[in-house]
């Protein structure tokens, strides 16, 4: 009697129903070091030092120029009403001529759109003031 080796069957016709999952595994094997190399790039970031509040107690001098901004966006030079962004260069212009040159001093509504503050910033770019203020109210104590 002989030793059989192997399956007596017919079984080397049969077709395999396995998936091949070496081609799945280096693709994803591909992506993993695509992403490790990649990932690096983007969560790098410039380096900047942020501005951190501080509350200094500022001396409110005769010849600073308050500048307010409402609600409505509307701008007071102290407290008159300036009608148009024009009149308010034409004001900061002659302010800026002085010596030395007076800061000029933004209060800007909590609720007010920015676009008021921008047009006040902008105004004082274009007459040339160098030295703008924000005015806000310092934090509650404890808090």
């Amino acid at each position: 009697m002989a030793m059989a080796v192997g399956s007596s069957d017919d079984d080397d016709d049969a077709v395999i129903s396995a998936i091949n999952t070496t081609p799945l595994v280096d693709v994803m094997l591909v992506l993993l070091i695509i992403f490790l190399i990649t990932i690096p790039v983007v969560t790098t970031s410039v380096p900047v030092q942020l501005p951190k509040e501080r509350v200094e107690v500022r001396e409110t001098k005769p010849e600073n120029i308050v500048i307010s901004v409402d609600t409505a966006g509307n701008v007071f030079w102290y407290d008159t009403r300036v009608n148009d962004v024009e009149n308010l260069v034409g004001r900061l212009k002659k302010v800026s001529t002085m010596k030395p040159q007076p800061e000029v001093h933004i209060r800007g509504d909590k609720d007010g759109r920015y676009n008021g503050v921008g047009k006040v910033l902008y105004a004082c770019q274009r007459a040339g003031i160098t030295k703008v203020a924000f005015i806000t109210e310092p934090p509650p104590l404890g808090g």
